[in-house]
């Protein structure tokens, strides 16, 4: 095995040289005191070196004399000489005082710096820890911004998916595509909104309800069906099945309570122009946001659930809605609030119940809606607050059935038509609030007010017109009689039979 190194390739030398290295300054102040012992004796000796310089000095300015000697000491110069003592003695006691004051000087200065420093230390150490604080923040607002960034980056990528299903050819996989929208719009409370607008889209996509809406047998069998038909009628009923699931759906959410995480209360539904075969919403909360059914068509001979269902703000509109087959019930809702719109609806067949409805706020509109076939009833219906207005509504086929009480707030038929069909009050309580019939027109078919309580509230038939139909109030109890026109009880037109006194 040859060496990866030629040989005649000089090696070259590496050499690491390690010097010493030079020791930092420590930024804590230091202290530099000498011996006490060595302290005193360098100041008495500087003492007593100044002080023979002196003496030296005044022995020189003075000559140089001469000193007298005697064989004898007397006692003053004795007592000269014990004072002298005294006060070498003083002088060096003052100066070890000096020394020791100036050592205690010393240490209280450096005991003030050392203070000082510990004070900058700490000061230092507030101002590294909000640094260590801040970047703690920072970072993590960068990791909250990151992982929000990825969890959109997610959600986008399950909205897309989900999208693609529900715009399959194949309805198994548009129906994972409807259950895997919801999910995504439980769990993406930023984009539930337009995980609602999508199913509620999907919803308003052209559609015409199989032949069999009714029932899930096929009418013939299939081996009678051509191949062609018989494809196509599965394919319709697996599309309803798909729309039936989102709003099976739909209604699920809204029966959530508010503080649910996946609660769908509050938010808008738009199935402007959809066609509805059935569905179940019943107990769902329209508490807020705007809801529209309006141009919906209710047909294809399935039943639509409203039952229990709360509307109690914001806007629900069914105006220009068409009730043609099956039956849309709304039996025990409650209209509290908000504005419910069901004008210019068209109730064309099936069945329409608001069997005990409570309509006790807000504004209910059933303006320039079209009774002309099915049935309506309204049976138990408490009109309580609010108002309700059934003004320029057209009677001309159909049974309507007001079995209500009318206890407060507004409630109008002015300029309704009663042209067809039959329109029962009987055994309707109008205890309070304001009623009007104004300007309303008889002009065929039957309205009748039997078994009716007039005990209370402003109920008024003024200029009323009475052109044909039959009209009876003939078993009503009149405890606070309606208002009608001067004279029209006293001489009633043909087709209105007032009470029997």
């Amino acid at each position: 095995m040859e060496s990866p190194i030629p040989p005649h390739v000089a090696q070259p030398e590496v050499q690491v040289r390690v010097g010493a290295i030079r020791g930092a300054k420590s930024p804590v102040p230091e202290l530099q005191l000498r011996d006490m012992g060595r302290s005193i004796a360098l100041a008495v000796a500087v003492a007593f070196l100044l002080v023979g310089a002196l003496i030296v000095a005044a022995f020189w300015g003075a000559g140089w004399p001469a000193f007298k000697r005697d064989a004898s000491v007397t006692a003053a110069t004795l007592f000269d000489l014990l004072k002298l003592a005294f006060a070498v003695v003083a002088g060096v006691g003052g100066v070890a005082a000096l020394v020791v004051a100036y050592r205690r000087q010393r240490v209280a200065e450096h005991t003030n710096k050392l203070a000082e420093f510990a004070h900058q230390l700490a000061h230092a150490a507030d101002l590294r820890a909000e640094e260590a604080k801040a970047f703690a923040e920072a970072a993590d607002e960068r990791a909250k911004v990151e992982t929000e960034r990825n969890g959109v980056r997610l959600f986008n990528e399950r909205f897309a998916k989900a999208s693609e299903q529900l715009g399959s050819e194949k309805a198994a996989v548009r129906l994972a595509g409807v259950y895997a929208m919801a999910g995504l719009a439980d769990d993406w409370r930023q984009g539930r909104q337009t995980c609602i607008d999508v199913l509620c889209a999907y919803v308003r996509m052209p559609y015409t309800p199989p032949a069999d809406a009714s029932s899930e047998t096929p009418t013939r069998a299939e081996d009678q069906t051509p191949i062609g038909a018989a494809d196509e009628a599965r394919a319709a009923r697996e599309e309803r099945e798909v729309r039936h699931t989102v709003v099976r759906l739909v209604g699920r959410h809204l029966r959530l309570a508010d503080d649910d995480p996946a609660s769908w209360c509050g938010y808008d539904f738009d199935f402007t122009g959809a066609v509805f075969d059935g569905g179940d919403l019943t107990g769902a909360r329209f508490n807020g946001g705007d809801v529209s059914f309006e141009g919906a068509t209710f047909g294809g001979g399935g039943d639509v659930s409203f039952d229990r269902a709360t509307f109690s703000g914001g806007k629900v509109s069914f105006g220009g809605a068409t009730f043609s087959s099956g039956k849309v019930s709304f039996e025990d809702a409650e209209f509290s609030g908000g504005r419910v719109l069901f004008g210019g609806a068209a109730l064309s067949g099936g069945d329409v119940l608001f069997t005990k409805a409570t309509f006790s706020g807000g504004d209910v509109f059933f303006g320039d809606a079209t009774f002309s076939g099915g049935e309506v009833f309204f049976g138990g219906v408490t009109f309580s607050g609010g108002q309700v207005f059934f003004d320029r509504v057209r009677f001309t086929g159909a049974k309507v059935f007001y079995m209500a009480m009318f206890s407060g707030g507004l409630v109008s038929f002015e300029n309704t038509v009663f042209s067809d069909g039959e329109v029962f009050f009987g055994e309707s309580i109008f205890s309070g609030g304001d009623i009007s019939f104004d300007a309303a027109a008889f002009r065929g078919g039957k309205v009748a007010f039997d078994r009716a309580t007039f005990s209370g509230g402003n109920v008024s038939f003024k200029y009323v017109i009475f052109v044909g139909g039959n009209v009876s109030f003939r078993t009503a109890r009149f405890q606070v009689p309606p208002k009608f026109d001067d004279g029209l009880l006293g001489n009633p037109p043909n087709g209105l039979t007032l009470p029997q006194k």
